[in-house]
Order: C-alpha cells, then sequence, then structure tokens
C-alpha cells in the first residue's frame, strides 16, 4: 500500500488529532501523538452529532461505542416558547440504515472512547508534551519536544485547536480567532422520559435539548452577548435559569426548575476561525478547529474536523507524492468547512438581530442536507 507520509507525528489529542491517528494506524503509518494535558482531559457538558459525524464514527470503528453509551435519534423538533410545535428539521440517516440521523454523547464519555481506540490503534501516546521547534527540509521534519527530545518524521499534523501553536509556528500570518457576539451555556440533567430526539425553542435566546444517555440529557442555551466579559462561576445556576424565564412551554420551565450547582454548567463564549488555504507548509498540515473553529449552530465543528482526519489518511494513502496529497486533501476539505463555518456565523446572526426565522429555518435544513453528501 502506497502512503506519502510513512513516520508521522500528530500534535493535539483532541477528537480531530485522535481520528487522524487511528485512520493512519489503518494505513501502515507509524504514528506518534503528542497532548499537552498530562491527564487527556476532555472538558465540556454534551455535544450534538449528526449523520455525517456519526457516519465518519462508523469509519473509525466506534459507532457501535457510541450507540452503547451516548443516545441517537431521528429529527430536530423545533418549538415556540409555549411549546407549540412550528416543525422538525431532518436529519437523513447517512451512517446505516438502521442507524438515526443525529444524536448526542456526554464529551468526556466521547473523548475516553477515542481515546481507547487511539491506544488500541497502536499509536504511541505522550502525554504531557508538546514540541518546542519544528524545521523541516525536503526530506522531513525535526522536531524538538519539551520533555527534551528531538525525533525526526515524514509529515507533522497540527491539530492543537483554535489557540494552536503549530499554526502560530508555521502560519505566523494567518487570521485569529474572533469572538461572535454570543455565548453558549450547557448543562448535564436527568432526562424525562417526553424528550427523545434533539428539541430547540425559537426566542429571545434559543435554549435546546438533547439526549446523551437513556437518563440523561443536555441543555444548551445560545444568548447575544455583546461583550466578552467573564462570568463568575457562582452566578452559572441563576444566569441560566434566568434565560429560560420567557419560555412558558411546561417542559421548558419543568427543565428550568432543575437547574442547580450540580448541574456541571459550563459557560463558553463562542469564536470562530476560517484560514484561507493553504493549510499546508511544506510537510507540516493543519487540521480541525486549528484552521476552521465553528460555532456550534449546525452542530457540525467536531464532524468537520474528524473528517478532516478521514479524507487527509485517504489522500496520504492514494500516493507517494506527499504535495499531491497534501493539495488533494485541501481541495476536497475546502468548501464543505467553508460552508460549516459560514452558515454557522450567519445563523448567529440572524439570532443577534431578531431576523428571519424563515431564513434561519431554511439555512439549518440546507446545510444538514449539505452534510449528507459523502466527504
Amino acid at each position: 500500500m502506497t502512503l506519502a507520509a510513512h513516520k508521522i507525528l500528530i500534535i493535539g489529542g483532541g477528537f480531530s488529532g485522535m481520528s487522524a491517528a487511528i485512520e493512519l494506524r489503518k494505513r501502515g503509518a507509524e504514528v506518534d501523538l503528542v497532548e499537552l494535558d498530562a491527564d487527556w482531559r476532555n472538558y465540556g457538558a454534551g455535544i450534538s452529532l449528526g449523520g455525517a459525524t456519526l457516519r465518519a464514527f462508523d469509519q473509525l470503528g466506534i459507532l457501535d461505542d457510541f450507540l452503547r453509551e451516548g443516545s441517537a435519534a431521528d429529527g430536530v423538533a423545533l418549538h415556540l416558547p409555549d411549546g407549540t410545535p412550528i416543525g422538525l428539521l431532518p436529519t437523513p440517516r447517512v451512517a446505516r440504515p438502521d442507524v438515526p440521523g443525529g444524536g448526542a454523547i456526554l464529551r468526556p464519555v466521547l473523548a475516553r472512547i477515542l481515546a481507547n481506540a487511539t491506544r488500541a490503534s497502536g499509536t504511541q501516546v505522550r502525554l504531557g508534551t508538546t514540541f518546542t521547534e519544528i524545521k523541516q527540509d525536503e526530506e522531513g521534519v525535526e522536531v524538538a519536544f519539551t520533555d527534551g527530545h528531538r525525533q525526526r518524521y515524514d509529515l507533522v499534523i497540527g491539530a492543537d485547536g483554535l489557540y494552536s501553536k503549530t499554526r502560530e509556528a508555521i502560519f505566523p500570518d494567518a487570521p485569529k480567532p474572533r469572538y461572535t457576539g454570543q455565548a453558549v451555556w450547557r448543562a448535564v440533567l436527568p432526562r424525562p422520559e417526553t424528550v427523545k430526539t434533539a428539541m430547540m425553542w425559537m426566542g429571545r435566546v434559543k435554549p435546546g435539548v438533547n439526549p446523551v444517555s437513556a437518563t440523561q440529557m443536555y441543555l444548551f442555551v445560545t444568548e447575544h452577548r455583546p461583550n466578552n466579559e467573564r462570568v463568575d462561576p457562582q452566578d452559572f445556576p441563576t444566569l441560566l435559569r434566568g434565560l429560560l424565564a420567557d419560555f412558558s412551554d411546561p417542559l421548558l420551565q419543568g427543565i428550568r426548575d432543575q437547574i442547580g450547582a450540580d448541574s456541571q454548567i459550563v459557560f463558553r463564549p463562542l469564536e470562530g476561525l476560517l484560514v484561507p488555504q493553504p493549510w499546508h507548509r511544506g510537510r507540516v498540515v493543519l487540521i480541525g478547529d486549528t484552521v476552521h473553529a465553528t460555532t456550534p449552530h449546525l452542530a457540525s465543528g467536531a464532524c468537520i474536523g474528524i473528517e478532516d482526519a478521514l479524507v487527509l489518511a485517504d489522500e496520504l494513502g492514494r500516493t507517494q507524492a506527499l504535495d499531491t496529497a497534501l493539495r488533494a486533501f485541501q481541495a476536497r476539505r475546502w468548501e464543505r468547512c467553508r460552508m460549516v463555518v459560514e452558515n454557522s456565523f450567519r445563523l448567529g446572526e440572524i439570532e443577534m438581530t431578531n431576523g428571519s426565522k424563515e431564513e434561519h429555518t431554511g439555512i439549518m435544513r440546507t446545510s444538514l442536507m449539505a452534510l449528507a453528501q459523502p466527504i
């Protein structure tokens, strides 16, 4: 089997980096993965996933693990603040005919599933370590690490997220992450019997819920915050309950009453980034949030990062010419990633300006259908 790079370093142990390791090991590459966090933690509450992500899980070999530990269902039910149904966004079944078109799972659970698969693949994982220097020539890349080691590689993959040090080192003039004017709240709560699929309410803020297991769900609320200011975690429960005060739907009010200090509340200002191509320089290539960090409006940020990993491995396996493989990777990924980032930004703008609900629903519908197409 041809492979454009035989010895590969992945910088960053998030979803994209782990997925790249798993897929590249299938093709026979020797893979090292370094992650700065010595405990390899993944913070957060729940994460919503579309059918395209479940299809990627199937290729990675973790779909059954997800179905066992997470939750999957068809459609996204839309409601007015009083609970009146206004529509159902379709979520095509693209993973397998017997697998629903969407779902959700607790972030730490998904991270554990991917970490187990990464180790099982034979990837050499080194925690508490990252790079200090990257030097490349026509034949390879020499990397110095914080633990004092030096190693030479055929290819380096930067998958170290929104504030990537790899991006800063390789593309110092690349755009910086920007605050979008919105923030998202997430909390983990008991799952009522009536919550069987993802649900959203269209109001002054945009709350929603999604099952993450047989007994739990996560609540998410997107709000307009003109200034990116720190919020005291002690105030999280009161502020989150306050955002739901105007929604009279008895289901949502019952959910509101359950919010407390033990609800694993996470508050995150929404930032985004779209780095123009090229996404590689010589023998260093960037994937995932490192080059296309998006807001969660289409529940597809993790999806397009994981897809990057699959496409990159596919193109590296097609040829022994590294530059050819990296150019082909970029060509396959640009339009899909651009669509997710820019459409997500537009959805946020509509929400902040109380714009057209029809445009909002239309963008979500067309985007989800586009994501169902092959990668």
